[in-house]
């Protein structure tokens, strides 16, 4: 059986050298692997989010397509499309916002980001912030969810949003049924994560990035030019590991080069001659595909048939999953709707915790009968002290076992502070534990 992987770029800019590096190219080579069925797909309707200049983001997606196209996917091996060709991204959207708590969406950290930089400035801290940004983890989830994928390679600052995507998913299954697989995060440990040219990670935010395919052979050595070295000369040792342009090199070279590369630095090659012998690795391996790429972008039209096949390949599972979710939730069509007797009431549910993992340690989260977040445990150092926080937490009976401070109630087992929850949920979280207990 294979496994569905499913990753997403989204068109607000041209991609540089980390793109390629970072995402492009091991997705690439993702799709390729025997038992993997890879979905790849630009993120256009989450570029509205973030750019408001529509030529850039026509343009983006032009380059972003070629892009990947020029560096080797093969469209009979993946399914490549434009998120905005699939209409049923934006119904499952709008249909798990109807199932999505807004104290879910208000733990998003990059909600809770713009907030923090709101209060730093001394406004609103709703200022700037639009229904996408607030709303994108949910969208994020209907992309995954509409094609069941079971994996989704992602950087560990999109951790939260795939988890975020699960419990929509969870929610949903528990209300209406099981529709959709949980997805699954996986952290590419060893993609290569290059630094820019002043040493932060390359990207366009700090003006940093070293071209792709969008400039000439010229371009793209006076970019690797300004690369920052430290001051030591041509015939002192240099510590490679600490080098720019070592970590870049070894991204795209053999083991042999790489150990060569750093032996002739240790020896005391120069920076010039480094940077050399960068801009050869660099060139040597992009200019085939610079070639592609120019020609492809003198050819929309067939970039376009290109899309417009992988949008129709991808509907095919798109449309029936999308029919069944409207079965589920009653949009149905007439002659599926039964109105000889009353549908059976579903059995009762009741409440339940949900433990997982986070990079800093062990949390658990409290759902109530609806599937309805009520809470979130602070970070645990091991499962077992989570696993007692919770058995604490459930013996809880009474409003007064909170220490309520303001508007918050905080849960505290031994003097350490275990959740907190807005005094006005309280009531429903008694209940819940109190249904939980009767089972």
């Amino acid at each position: 059986m294979s496994t569905r992987i499913l990753t997403g770029i989204t068109t607000s800019g041209i991609p540089h050298l980390g793109n390629y590096a970072g995402a492009i190219q091991p997705a690439i080579q993702m799709s390729r692997q025997t038992g993997n069925d890879a979905f790849f797909f630009m993120a256009d309707y989450h570029a509205l989010v973030k750019c408001d200049d529509p030529e850039r983001v026509a343009r983006s997606r032009q380059a972003l397509a070629a892009t990947w196209l020029a560096a080797g996917l093969d469209t009979d091996k993946a399914t490549f499309y434009r998120q905005s060709d699939i209409p049923e991204i934006p119904e499952l959207n709008w249909v798990l916002s109807c199932v999505t708590s807004k104290g879910l969406m208000n733990r998003a950290h990059a909600y809770k980001a713009a907030q923090d930089q709101n209060a730093a400035k001394g406004v609103e801290l709703d200022d700037g912030v639009t229904m996408g940004l607030y709303c994108y983890p949910v969208l994020m989830s209907a992309d995954i969810l509409i094609f069941n994928a079971n994996k989704v390679p992602v950087g560990r600052d999109q951790v939260q949003h795939l988890e975020m995507a699960r419990d929509i998913a969870q929610r949903f299954n528990h209300m209406y049924g099981e529709t959709f697989v949980l997805p699954e995060v996986q952290i590419a440990e060893n993609v290569a994560i290059l630094p820019g040219l002043d040493g932060r990670k390359m990207s366009k935010s700090y003006d940093n990035t070293i071209p792709l395919f969008e400039s000439s052979e010229a371009e793209l050595k006076a970019a690797i030019m300004r690369i920052v070295t430290d001051s030591r000369q041509p015939g002192e040792p240099k510590d490679a590991d600490a080098s720019m342009i070592f970590q870049i090199y070894k991204g795209f070279a053999s083991d042999a080069q790489t150990i060569a590369l750093k032996a002739e630095l240790e020896r005391g090659m120069g920076w010039g001659d480094a940077k050399n012998a960068l801009f050869t690795l660099l060139n040597d391996h992009l200019a085939p595909m610079r070639d592609h790429y120019q020609d492809l972008l003198s050819r929309p039209d067939d970039i376009e048939d290109i899309l417009l096949a992988g949008a129709a390949k991808a509907r095919r599972y798109t449309e029936p999953l999308m029919e069944k979710v409207r079965d589920a939730v009653g949009l149905r069509k007439a002659k599926r709707v039964a109105v000889s007797a009353p549908a059976e009431k579903k059995a009762a549910r009741k409440g339940r915790f949900v433990s997982f993992r986070e990079e800093e340690g062990f949390r658990f989260r409290l759902l109530d009968a609806a599937g309805t977040e009520l809470l979130v445990s602070e970070v645990f150092a091991d499962p077992r002290q989570a696993g007692m926080a919770q058995k604490a937490l459930a013996a809880l009976n009474d409003r007064s076992q909170f220490d309520v401070a303001g508007d918050e109630a905080l849960v505290v087992v031994e003097g350490a502070k275990v959740a907190s929850l807005p005094v006005a949920e309280l009531d429903a979280l008694l209940e819940t534990l109190e249904g939980m207990r009767a089972e």
